[in-house]
């Protein structure tokens, strides 16, 4: 899925942050969204060595501090204190929790490397040894059987084929949101899908009976719309359309979930289209007696220290473990 260039190079960028954004794209293959994190990031991380460093007039704005003229000789005076203090910064003005450092450093490194060892502008690489703060450990949020059967069983109205579809695959297929709002109608074959995964590479989902049937049945009211053929040529291959004729997208799915979460009666303000892909590999885990690395083929993780989150969920079965221990009813003579 291709984007604007224009959104993500602009003239108020320098040149060497829009050349990383430009190599990330080109040479790397990272998605849109890993690019615009970086130039979010990035353009804070600029924004207050300006500040930081007393480039900048005090009364400006933070977001209004302009970066465009940061050249050669800014980047090779910054220095790994520096760094820290922006750490420090985004972690006690910004509120940052260890996730959003990690990313920021993990942008911060992975530009200096590259200005250090591709554009070769730099003496010394900063970010060599910045370290990565400890991630505390997050068990995944999901729903249960009962309540995933709950979410499915609610949604009706005038777009429940679409729904129902696309709450399916997700709590069936374990889906990205991205991937799901890129799926076309030719990738699918049989029970076999082709999606546009994280970084832009394709990956194939197995459909099992469920997601088979919603997709059928979608498709024929999906169908319909080909009497407003002239209406949705741009997006004539998408799956999932929504009612201007295009295809359908991120937010509008996130509502989507929303909605029907809530028409459920699950009290849980935490729930997206990622905590339902949770749920489909928890379920999965819990029920299929699928092991570590055959889930983390179906979920698309490159490491399978991503996909160890969900041997942490299933608590009656450890229960179970510790009641089958032969000395767990032994009594005291």
């Amino acid at each position: 899925m291709k984007y604007d260039l224009n959104s993500l190079y602009d003239q108020a960028l320098p040149a060497s942050l829009s050349n990383f954004l430009n190599y990330l794209d080109t040479i790397r293959g990272k998605s849109v969204n890993t690019i615009a994190g970086y130039k979010i990031d990035l353009t804070m991380f600029f924004r207050f060595l300006k500040m930081y460093k007393g480039y900048t007039d005090k009364k400006t704005e933070f977001n209004e501090i302009k970066i465009n003229d940061i050249d050669k000789d800014f980047l090779n005076s910054i220095t790994l204190p520096d760094i820290y203090a922006f750490i420090s910064f985004v972690e006690n003005y910004r509120d940052n929790k260890s996730y959003a450092r990690a990313r920021k450093i993990a942008a911060i490194r992975s530009f200096f490397k590259y200005l250090h060892t591709k554009e070769k502008i730099l003496k010394e690489n900063p970010a060599q040894d910045l370290e990565t703060p400890k991630l505390e450990k997050r068990n995944p949020i999901y729903l249960t059987l009962k309540e995933s059967k709950n979410l499915l069983s609610s949604i009706d109205g005038d777009n429940k084929e679409r729904d129902y579809c696309i709450i399916t695959l997700f709590l069936n297929c374990g889906l990205r949101l991205s991937e799901l709002v890129s799926i076309d109608i030719p990738k699918i074959k049989g029970d076999i899908l082709t999606v546009v995964g994280k970084g832009n590479k394709e990956r194939t989902i197995y459909l099992n009976p469920a997601s088979i049937n919603s997709i059928n049945d979608y498709l024929i009211i999906r169908n319909e719309f080909n009497e407003f053929k002239d209406k949705i040529k741009e997006d004539k291959d998408a799956l999932f359309i929504s009612r201007n004729m295009k295809r359908i997208n991120k937010r509008t799915v996130e509502l989507i979930v929303k909605k029907w979460i809530s028409k459920a009666g699950i009290e849980n303000e935490k729930m997206s289209p990622h905590k339902l892909r949770h749920t489909a590999a928890t379920l999965m885990y819990k029920y299929g007696n699928v092991d570590i690395r055959s889930l983390q083929q179906i979920l698309g993780h490159e490491n399978v220290s991503t996909t160890q989150i969900y041997t942490h969920v299933d608590s009656e079965k450890l229960r179970e473990a510790v009641n089958l221990n032969p000395l767990s009813h032994e009594k005291k003579k």
